[in-house]
């Protein structure tokens, strides 16, 4: 079955972590034996080789260059046209991968419609990989003509914020709302027709955005705090909130976001016993709360500065994801709703954002 990810970090990896994702995973990990530079050195998921196997043929894909001020303890660019010209680096990953017949940037219903014939023919043939471009924290977009910039090269979704305090809003473990930067950022993708990725805002910045953001909202990457309390997942009247709105929420598998107390850099998968199936309690949860299963879909955040150390026992390489259409069946959900989850939700929320627009 087709797999949609909405939330990848693969220029980041590629640029950040020097691996070359056109090569197997285990291939990869061999190269970085030995090297302590990162905490997952050795323990990588993810390359498009893998995605091919596992039937991940489209995915959300990101830019990320946050801007951090004097007193900032995060890492980050020291100045906001550094950052810009980083988030530039990352793009120009993406277009040699589509030079090479990689990887193809989605940017309209028509090119979506095109890659779904593409990999619904059954071929076994070589396929590059679909992505929307992503934009994870906008502290890089310098002036509203950089987003007009941005949004010419491909970019259709924006996250106003990461991490802490940003320049457009709070993010997580932060707080504060979205001030008058944050409404100009956000009348200004509503005029592009952008999309308002809900993630990583703080609850003070979530709510201030979608009041101020009429415009399409999904929630790449992101769990229910229902199940694990903790700020960085969404609370059930946010939730709620992004139904009305039509969102769709993807389950994330950082194991600190499936498992209530983890703490980073020192629980393990192993003594937690932390599976696939945990996501797919988050999964349930967002179905149950909105009384259908058209609301979520996979973000898995694999590789976002973590790897086999951080993730679930049961997952070796991003190809894993192939198991969960009959993880589902097994959970009782029907085949239509199997593929709303795994698909279907994600593509129909762009052809509804992009419809009348053209991209």
């Amino acid at each position: 079955m087709l797999i949609f990810d909405a939330h990848l970090d693969l220029s980041m990896n590629a640029l950040e972590w020097n691996r070359d994702l056109t090569r197997p995973v285990e291939e990869i990990r061999r190269r970085e034996a030995g090297k302590t530079d990162k905490v997952d050195r050795g323990r990588g998921t993810v390359s498009l080789p893998e995605m091919r196997r596992g039937g991940v043929g489209l995915c959300v894909a990101t830019l990320i260059g946050r801007y951090v001020k004097p007193g900032n303890p995060l890492p980050g660019w020291h100045s906001p046209e550094i950052a810009w010209a980083h988030t530039q680096g990352l793009l120009a990953w993406y277009r040699a991968m589509e030079e090479a017949g990689e990887m193809v940037q989605i940017v309209d219903a028509a090119g979506l419609d095109r890659h779904l014939a593409l990999w619904q023919d059954g071929a076994p043939d070589h396929k590059p990989i679909g992505y929307v471009l992503s934009l994870e924290g906008a502290d890089s977009i310098l002036t509203p003509r950089h987003l007009e910039r941005a949004y010419a090269q491909g970019l259709r979704a924006v996250g106003p914020a990461h991490y802490g305090p940003g320049t457009y809003a709070f993010g997580t473990h932060s707080s504060g709302g979205i001030g008058t930067r944050g409404r100009e950022l956000l009348a200004e993708m509503e005029r592009l027709g952008m999309i308002l990725d809900a993630t990583h805002l703080c609850d003070q910045s979530f709510w201030e955005a979608l009041d101020a953001f009429h415009g399409p909202v999904w929630a790449s990457h992101s769990n229910c705090r229902a199940l694990v309390p903790e700020e960085r997942q969404f609370a059930d009247d946010q939730l709620k909130a992004l139904f009305e709105r039509g969102a769709v929420i993807g389950a994330a598998l950082d194991a600190w976001m499936l498992v209530p107390g983890w703490i980073r850099g020192k629980t393990t998968p192993e003594e937690t016993g932390v599976r696939l199936e945990q996501m797919l309690d988050h999964i349930d949860h967002v179905c149950q709360l909105a009384g259908n299963a058209r609301h979520a879909g996979i973000g898995t955040d694999l590789d976002g500065g973590y790897g086999k150390e951080q993730t679930v026992l049961d997952l070796d390489t991003i190809a894993d994801l192939a198991r969960l259409p009959e993880m589902l069946r097994a959970r009782g959900y029907p085949e239509e709703d199997v593929a709303l989850i795994m698909h279907g939700n994600w593509i129909r929320f762009l052809r509804q954002a992009w419809g009348s627009r053209g991209g």
